[in-house]
């Protein structure tokens, strides 16, 4: 089971095979709404370790983190540290960058994201 491709962005707007989101956790076989409050995330510190466990979780390999539009989504340094500990390979960049590698990376099957669709 692959992962899920998105097929189009805009501000406040992430559509993928899987359905149509404003936030959005995509993994190996899946998609769904990405809920900061799930962890408390908020624009800083950022991207909170258990917002990628999920990912984790469901067998990404690779994780893609879209920082917003403007770059103004944090990541904490400790989400970092437990990507790069487990051996997963990581990006974060600006949402139009994010969806643009998280997009080659989705056809190996093994590519997990956390896109945020506005700042």
């Amino acid at each position: 089971m692959g992962s899920p491709r998105i097929t189009g962005l805009s501000w406040g707007r992430l559509e993928t095979e899987r359905g149509t989101f404003k936030d959005a956790k995509l993994y190996p076989g899946g998609a769904r709404e990405w809920d900061w409050n799930e962890t408390g995330t908020r624009h800083e510190p950022g991207i909170q370790p258990a917002d990628v466990e999920e990912l984790l979780e469901c067998g990404a390999e690779v994780v893609v983190l879209g920082r917003g539009f403007h770059g103004r989504l944090g990541v904490c340094e400790e989400t970092l540290r437990l990507l790069r500990e487990r051996g997963v390979e990581v990006y974060a960049e600006r949402t139009e960058e994010a969806v643009r590698r998280y997009n080659e990376l989705a056809p190996a099957g093994r590519a997990g994201a956390l896109i945020h669709s506005t700042c």
